[in-house]
Parts: structure tokens; C-alpha cells; sequence
């Protein structure tokens, strides 16, 4: 053999060897490529799996080995949590799922990708000694009300069905927490109530909730930011993993899911109570068809009142809109 020969197969060994080498370095690289640098996701009182994700850091411990910082913002209602969402200072955001159709049909691009809850979270409500029995009595009369949120929707739906229109009232526009206290210091005549703002109000001040429509109420929604997903669809499918654990946890130990609600939201414990066992199931988080229908029906209705532009496709928007092939199987999860 020639030192020509021997030489072609040192280099050819030499280069096969540090390709060899180079690539897990190369796969590590792609698969750093793939997780972002941070997420952003908000918690929420109405959304008390949230409050328990925070709280037990299972979403920092997933994506420690990934370098991925977890950012938690706090989101007052589905209009915040909307805005947060739109403006890509959070990826995942907790919302009603009318509010987030409506914001879908207005160009936030939004996909809807969890159920976190079916809450009973919002009635109108007004004061105890107040003579308003009825959605009709509200003709003329002062309602506090956060916009672009279930409660809203809500309110509307309900003036809908009592031959009411927003124009009948005067919306003044709070955020939920001063929406109670406008109301119990007397400076509105009723309110669009949301847990457990609702539940403390009839709790601590005898508060009535004098319409309630379960139906009305169009599920917790967990929403993901478009590109976010496009760009990162593993990682939108290990974020929903661990909710899903969080979900389960919270079924098997209610006990702890009412006492992070607890000191989150600074309520008495008869509060979170209400709010949890009275008005919260957790039972499933999958996007089917009851889901489709509710938010189909509730875009329908805003469409007839205005909300929503009569040029919108409510049924395909919809379709659109919602994405369940991130959700985990249900139960797959396994809570500890």
C-alpha cells in the first residue's frame, strides 16, 4: 500500500470521526432550535389550575434541561388575558370561550387549544336589600361589567332573552373585583358577577345572584398564541401535559386546589368552597362537541346583537379556531 493510499484513509477515518462526533452536538443544537427561549402563561383566580401549575413549579421543572424561562402574569379577566395574548407578552392565555371566539373573529391570533374547566362562574348579581328580582327590572338601571369577558357576554345573552338590549342599561366598566365593591358601595344598581368575587359577595355581604343560566357560561378556555404554536407545536403539547397533571392532581386532592385558591386570591375558605364545589367541574379538558356547540350558539347569538360583524362565518370560525390535537389523552396523565 503507498503512503498516497494510507494517507486517503487517514483523512477519510479522521473525517468520519469527527462527523461522528459532531453529530449529537449537531442534534442537541436542532433540538434546542425547537423549544423557545421562554414562555409566557398567565394564572388566574377563575382559573384555579392555574393557581396549583404556579404554585408546584411542574412547568419550570419540565423545561429545566431546555433552558426555557417560565414567565407567569396574571390575567384579571378574559379581556386581560386577551390583551396579554394579543400584544405576545404571554403565548398561553386562560379565557372564557365565547371571549376568545369574539377576540378571534377581531384578528388576535389565537388558537383554542385546552378546557381547563365547566364553571358556572357568572350570574348577574345585585345587593340584598335591592328590589330588582327579574333581567327585565335592569331596564334603566346602572350594571357593572368587564367587556370582552363571559360575564359581558353573559349579560347580553341574558338582556337578549328578556327583549333587553345593552342600550336599556348603562354599562359602567369595571374590571371584576371593582365591579363588587361598586356594587356593594351602592354605586351601581347590579352587576355581571365572576367567581369568586360572586361567591365572597354572597358570602360576606348576602349578595343575590338573581339570574343564573348555566348554559350561558361557555367553558374555561386555554388559548395559545398562533405563531407560538406553528413554531413550537411540541412544546405547546408538553405545556398541556402538565396541565393535564395539574387538572388530575387537583380532582384527586381538592383540599389543596382550595387552599392555593386561598392565598392566591386572599378568600376566606367558605368562598373558595362555593366557588369549587358549588360551581367548578374539572371532570374534562377535551375540546368535543358540546364545546363547539356552545361557543357555535353563543357566536350566533352576539352575531345578532352586533358583537360580531354579520359577514362572519360563526360555524367556520369555529372550526377554525379551536384545536384539540394538543390535547393529551384523556387521563393519560398520571396525577401524584
Amino acid at each position: 500500500m503507498t503512503l498516497s493510499s494510507l494517507s486517503r484513509r487517514f483523512l477519510l477515518g479522521a473525517c468520519l470521526a469527527a462527523c461522528a462526533m459532531a453529530a449529537p452536538d449537531a442534534r442537541a443544537q436542532t433540538e434546542r432550535a425547537a423549544t423557545p427561549d421562554s414562555i409566557g402563561i398567565d394564572y388566574a383566580y377563575y382559573n384555579p389550575v392555574s393557581l396549583l401549575l404556579m404554585e408546584k413549579g411542574w412547568l419550570e421543572e419540565e423545561f429545566a434541561d431546555d433552558d426555557v424561562d417560565i414567565t407567569w402574569v396574571l390575567s384579571l379577566g378574559s379581556n386581560k388575558a386577551l390583551e396579554f395574548l394579543n400584544g405576545d407578552s404571554i403565548q398561553f392565555g386562560s379565557t372564557a370561550g365565547a371571549a376568545a371566539l369574539i377576540a378571534r373573529t377581531n384578528g388576535v391570533p389565537i388558537k383554542g387549544v385546552y378546557i381547563y374547566s365547566k364553571p358556572e362562574w357568572t350570574a348577574l348579581v345585585t345587593g340584598p336589600d335591592s328590589p330588582i328580582r327579574t333581567v327585565a327590572e335592569l331596564r334603566g338601571k346602572r350594571v357593572a361589567v368587564t367587556r370582552g369577558t363571559d360575564p359581558h357576554i353573559f349579560l347580553l345573552r341574558a338582556l337578549q332573552e328578556a327583549g333587553l338590549s345593552e342600550s336599556d342599561i348603562t354599562p359602567v366598566l369595571l374590571q371584576h373585583p371593582d365591579g363588587l365593591r361598586a356594587l356593594q358601595s351602592g354605586q351601581v344598581d347590579a352587576w355581571a358577577g365572576l367567581d369568586p368575587h360572586m361567591a365572597r359577595g354572597e358570602i360576606e355581604a348576602g349578595d343575590r345572584l338573581f339570574y343564573r343560566n348555566a348554559d350561558f357560561n361557555t367553558y374555561g378556555l386555554l388559548n395559545v398564541r398562533e405563531d407560538f404554536a406553528q413554531a413550537y407545536p411540541e412544546t405547546v403539547s408538553r405545556v398541556l401535559a402538565v396541565y393535564e397533571r395539574a387538572r388530575l392532581y387537583a380532582i384527586e386532592h381538592p383540599d389543596e386546589l382550595r387552599a392555593v385558591l386561598v392565598d392566591e386570591a386572599n378568600i376566606p375558605e367558605a368562598v373558595a368552597a362555593k366557588q369549587l364545589d358549588e360551581r367548578t367541574d374539572l371532570s374534562s379538558s377535551a375540546i368535543g362537541q358540546d364545546q363547539l356547540t356552545a361557543w357555535t350558539e353563543a357566536g350566533q347569538v352576539l352575531q345578532e346583537i352586533g358583537v360580531i360583524k354579520s359577514d362572519i362565518d360563526i360555524k367556520a370560525t369555529v372550526g377554525e379556531f379551536a384545536d384539540p390535537s394538543f390535547v393529551p389523552a384523556a387521563g393519560a396523565s398520571s396525577a401524584e
